[in-house]
């Protein structure tokens, strides 16, 4: 929700997703407690399948109340592909719109919503392989890469037709057939659980950073704005790389969690409206220089004016808005791009290479993705109703049983 002061708060920006008197649920685990361990499966488990059937939840994108479950065949791999047993899947404000109908900037006019499985983010099992030249062996424990044919370089269209969640079907279902090459070997030190919040929003924050070549650390400045699963992740990065950080938030509550991950600044945007002069008293009139950029219409012009010189926004997100308000006048982006030799970066998260590069990097820091809370998988529509509350910090997890 916006407020006149151009701040937004991100308890309330989903609230008409939510059907209000929605009655608060029990969670199965909090930030660091009572998590799955990693798979310690052998091969030989697998030799037998202990069903025949695939349970899975299907949307037609009209909204998640009306999410729905259903059981389809066990499916079999093909040559090029593994079969995947899937044991959690982390959740994205992208899959809330998908099942609301509100992910559509890719389709085509006059597409029609089709039924699908939606979200994107999986760790689970390879329990059978396609043929015997598969990279993969059975008893692997392997995490999902969001656009599954995006390898390396730049993104392009093509890229995002194989985006898992829309257009293709997701993972919120216990099996599901994999290409070999739209899967990353899960770091061994982390839980199912952890391993999940990898793919989205791992990846966005490793792009966000390093996208456009790894930062020198040392010296340098990251604003994170909020405290969801992508700023969080962005937190630990930038953390663990030698650079400074200063995050925002409408709650004392998230900003005291941040610091106990080791955010060198904390701003309550609420009671700082004009929190981008507080950026700017921080870092000495220098500004930050990288700003994940989540907020969209509500903030981006607020980012431009307390980025350094030769500084990178990365537009992530856009939960304090997809417009500008009608009849404000504000100076032409393209002079405010130029006034501080800005670069703005759009992120649809990153290739395959990428994502194995930031994994390395984890496992040398030994990074843990902070989870909020675990859902079971019959409270699939409960998790992602709390999800669009907002009032999570980091990832929301559903644990495929």
């Amino acid at each position: 929700m916006m407020h006149g002061n151009g701040a937004w708060d991100d308890r309330e920006l989903h609230k008409p997703i939510v059907p209000p008197g929605l009655g608060f649920i029990t969670c199965i685990t909090s930030l660091h407690r009572d998590k799955k361990k990693p798979n310690d499966t052998t091969a030989a488990t697998y030799s037998t399948m202990a069903t025949n059937q695939v349970t899975r939840w299907v949307t037609n994108q009209d909204g998640i109340e009306n999410l729905t479950k259903e059981t389809i065949p066990m499916p079999t791999p093909a040559k090029g592909e593994v079969l995947v047993k899937i044991s959690a899947v982390s959740l994205n404000y992208r899959d809330t719109e998908v099942v609301n109908g509100l992910y559509n900037y890719y389709d085509k006019p006059g597409t029609p919503k089709k039924p699908l499985v939606p979200v994107s983010d999986m760790c689970g099992t390879v329990v059978s392989v396609g043929d015997d030249n598969s990279p993969w062996k059975v008893g692997d424990r392997v995490v999902s890469t969001f656009l599954q044919s995006h390898l390396t370089g730049q993104v392009y269209p093509e890229h995002l037709a194989t985006g898992l969640g829309k257009p293709l079907d997701g993972c919120l279902q216990g099996y599901r057939v994999f290409e070999n090459e739209g899967l990353v070997r899960a770091p061994g030190y982390l839980t199912d659980e952890e391993a999940s919040c990898l793919p989205i929003a791992g990846v966005t924050a490793w792009m966000a950073i390093h996208g456009m070549g790894v930062r020198k650390g040392e010296g340098e400045t990251v604003l994170l704005q909020g405290t969801g699963g992508v700023s969080v992740a962005g937190l630990q990065i930038a953390r663990a790389g030698g650079m400074k950080t200063i995050i925002t938030s409408s709650s004392d509550e998230k900003l005291e969690k941040a610091k106990t991950l080791g955010a060198d600044y904390v701003i309550n945007y609420r009671t700082s409206p004009d929190w981008e002069k507080e950026v700017m008293r921080i870092t000495g009139d220098k500004g930050v220089d990288v700003i994940l950029e989540t907020g969209g219409a509500g903030t981006l012009y607020k980012s431009l004016d307390c980025v350094a010189f030769g500084g990178l926004i990365s537009c992530i997100g856009y939960v304090s808005g997809r417009e500008d308000k009608a009849g404000e006048a504000r100076v032409n982006l393209n002079l405010l791009a130029l006034r501080r030799t800005v670069t703005l970066k759009g992120i649809i998260n990153g290739p395959r290479d990428r994502f194995e590069e930031m994994c390395r990097f984890y496992e040398k820091h030994q990074i843990r993705p902070v989870v909020d809370r675990v859902f079971g998988f019959q409270e699939a529509a409960e998790a992602m109703k709390y999800l669009a509350g907002g009032s999570h910090f980091g990832k929301v997890v559903v644990r495929v049983e």
